[in-house]
């Protein structure tokens, strides 16, 4: 499905057919394409790009399509990986993790650090943790395939 050039995101940079390749959902997906382009919110004399998931209910593109920035898909993609390596060993705790010590890592970015942790706060941590990890399993050879090829890719650019 050809992704719409006439709305405020521009893009750039187009997978048009992501409905055949998005994960779980392949080939029965409303995220019909993925675009890197001109963000929305440009103003005047400001220019950002910005990532965007490409959503289609059938009838027309919906607004539960999302927009975001670069440096958030790469934040994201930080906090998969550093997720799926926490959990390679999360086993060891009771629970999964360490009530004692919640936080997992501290990834320094722009001279100050994001802080990766387990979500005391929500009430349900206990089920929805085993739940999370069993879906990450679940998910593991989609995943690591895409993983992989974020390595080499970043290994090709030099990185």
């Amino acid at each position: 499905m050809k992704i719409p050039t006439n709305l405020k995101h521009k893009p750039v940079i187009v997978a048009e057919n992501y409905e055949e390749v998005d994960g779980k959902y392949a080939y029965n997906s409303d995220a019909k394409g993925l675009s890197l382009g001109l963000a929305q919110w440009n103003d005047r004399g400001k220019v950002d790009i910005s990532a965007k998931v490409w959503r289609h209910t059938g009838d027309k593109w919906s607004r539960q399509s999302e927009e975001l920035p670069l440096h958030r898909v790469l934040d994201l993609a930080i906090l998969i990986g550093r997720s799926k390596l926490y959990f390679k060993d999360a086993y060891k705790y009771e629970g999964l993790y360490d009530k004692e010590n919640p936080q997992i890592d501290r990834i320094g970015l722009q001279g100050d650090a994001m802080t990766v942790a387990v979500c005391e706060d929500n009430q349900m941590i206990g089920e929805d943790i085993e739940l999370f990890q069993q879906a990450l399993a679940d998910s593991d050879e989609l995943l690591s395939e895409r993983l992989r090829t974020l390595s080499r890719i970043l290994k090709e650019a030099g990185y």
